[in-house]
């Protein structure tokens, strides 16, 4: 039941010492300030790593042709490999749990894209419509490709918006037609990318798979494939199987790493997630001991005022004050210090990260591998709890030892 005397009592307490109550209560600030602090620098580092992986799936596979470094079954090292159609369904049709599997040419060199007077050197991929979301790519203005598009092989371009930038200015360029290599192309939509070299991958321009296939005189030739696992499929096992069947297919060894060049876009993701796990332990650990620091002294200034209210505490009992009340009024005060200063540390620490995100969007600036500092709510739910019972916890100590002080005792002590 809410008792006003005692609130009074512990407000008369702490104004009475002020400075030591500022200082006791700044230290669970402090405590939890840093760790609030820490936790959001870590997630924002989290967060500017993911966001380097942009758009694209994090479980997919590259794999492009290489040459072969090492002999096998009589045949010399060097000999190229190349991929074909036979091959792309060879793997849809022996490789299970396989949850997309799309295909990817290009252009050899930087060919000219036209429209109108406008004109400007840019690379030009073949790709089937999963590659583009495999990839990243998201749609800005129109559409991207379709399944239409490749089971027709028509003539249109998604093209990246700064391609779109330089040669159509401020006008919508969809519906437009641009010339590359002599073949016109409808342009179908533009994109844009994220993450990693967003501003170069901008600066490109798609065409549908089979399309590039036939205009281009590349008839069987696959440049390099992406692929995608089924959901808890590891991406590792699919490599391996995949290493396993082209293996077989050109005759080259397993172990040759140069016969193809594999890009595992969740190993690397699984390996920065491991780093952020243990830079996340790392700051609880340091946050943690901080906050015990705090709470440590405030037990020990408890302990002081205990001491100092020897007198006041033993005429309260001979009055006929129980234990548990004695107990109530220590744990209160202790509470009310610890809660009241670690929820301060917590609002100040949380203003801090909104501050500082809120300058970096506000200027525009990207900071690399760093982006939108942030405490989740339940980190902010638990540390309310936690502060709850530390404060708690620093007060049993002094609370249970005014509680056994004997009233002769007390009333003797100078």
């Amino acid at each position: 039941m809410f008792d006003l005397d005692k609130w009074q009592e512990i407000g008369a307490t702490m104004q009475k010492n002020k400075l030591r109550t500022f200082l006791t209560a700044f230290g669970v600030f402090w405590g939890i300030f840093m760790l609030v602090l820490l936790l959001g620098a870590g997630k924002g580092l989290e967060n500017g790593v993911i966001n380097r992986f942009g758009d694209g799936v994090k479980n997919s596979i590259y794999v492009w042709s290489g040459k072969t470094a090492m002999a096998h079954k009589g045949m010399k090292p060097g000999r190229e490999i190349k991929f074909t159609n036979e091959d792309l369904k060879a793997i849809e049709r022996e490789m299970t749990n396989l949850n997309i599997l799309a295909p990817r040419n290009r252009v050899w060199g930087e060919y000219t894209i036209n429209y109108k007077k406008q004109n400007g050197s840019y690379q030009v991929f073949g790709a089937e419509p999963d590659f583009m979301k495999l990839n990243g790519e998201r749609p800005y203005r129109g559409r991207l490709l379709n399944t239409f598009d490749e089971r027709e092989k028509r003539k249109v371009v998604v093209l990246g918006e700064q391609v779109a930038q330089v040669l159509f200015g401020k006008e919508d360029p969809v519906g437009e037609y641009v010339n590359i290599r002599g073949i016109h192309f409808k342009v179908v939509g533009t994109f844009k990318a994220s993450g990693n070299n967003s501003g170069r991958r901008e600066e490109r321009a798609y065409i549908p798979f089979s399309t590039l296939q036939s205009a281009f005189n590349q008839p069987n030739l696959v440049q390099m494939m992406a692929l995608a696992a089924q959901e808890g499929v590891p991406a590792k096992e699919m490599e391996d199987r995949l290493k396993k069947l082209l293996a077989q297919r050109h005759k080259f060894s397993e172990n040759d790493d140069m016969a193809l060049g594999v890009e595992n876009t969740e190993a690397e993701f699984l390996k920065l997630m491991g780093l952020f796990s243990g830079i996340r332990i790392f700051v609880w650990i340091v946050g943690i001991g901080t906050l015990i620091a705090g709470i440590v002294g405030v037990s020990n200034i408890m302990m002081i005022i205990v001491k100092e209210r020897t007198r006041e505490i033993g005429v309260r009992k001979a009055l006929g004050a129980t234990p548990a009340s004695i107990v109530s009024l220590i744990l209160q005060e202790s509470v009310v210090i610890t809660a009241f200063s670690g929820y301060m540390g917590l609002l100040a620490g949380t203003g801090v990260l909104a501050l500082l995100d809120y300058l970096l969007v506000s200027s525009g600036a990207e900071l690399p591998f760093f982006a939108n500092p942030e405490v989740d709510l339940g980190v902010a739910v638990s540390a309310t709890v936690v502060l709850v019972l530390s404060g708690a916890l620093a007060g049993l100590m002094p609370a249970l030892k005014a509680a056994n002080i004997k009233p002769i005792e007390a009333l003797r002590a100078e």
